[in-house]
């Protein structure tokens, strides 16, 4: 059984930074694509940012790019979201997210039928 354990969460100030942290157990189970999603109060799941293992491609939603940046370590089976200049408007629960597929992730689109296995949430909270 994949788990996905997501820490690094907390309360910011508007335009402050935060690291988020995915450790997954059983890394080699896992398949081709990573993901991070977010999901605020009262609004739907959205595709923060995803990467593709094997070539390191990744994909950003439009409110995040040039903001966060998503990594992967494989020696420490570790995904990462560095978050900066952060806003109001992230304050969400923030998910990690791995696929159980081998391709890699889509192009330009990042979806929650495309992943099979999920964190419980770390809550990101961010102030003006």
């Amino acid at each position: 059984q994949v788990q996905l354990v997501e820490s690094g969460g907390g309360s910011v100030q508007a335009g402050g930074s935060l690291r988020l942290s995915c450790a997954a157990s059983r890394y080699g189970a896992i398949g081709n694509c990573m993901g991070w999603f977010r999901q605020a109060p009262g609004k739907e799941l959205e595709g923060v940012a995803s990467v593709t293992r094997t070539n390191g491609q990744t994909n950003y939603a439009d409110s995040v790019k040039g903001r966060f940046t998503i990594s992967q370590d494989n020696a420490k089976r570790t995904l990462y979201l560095q978050m900066n200049n952060l806003k109001p408007e992230d304050t969400a629960m923030y998910y990690c997210a791995a696929s159980n597929a081998y391709y890699g992730c889509l192009d330009l689109q990042i979806r929650r039928e495309d992943f099979a296995y999920w964190g419980q949430g770390t809550q990101v909270t961010v102030s003006s």
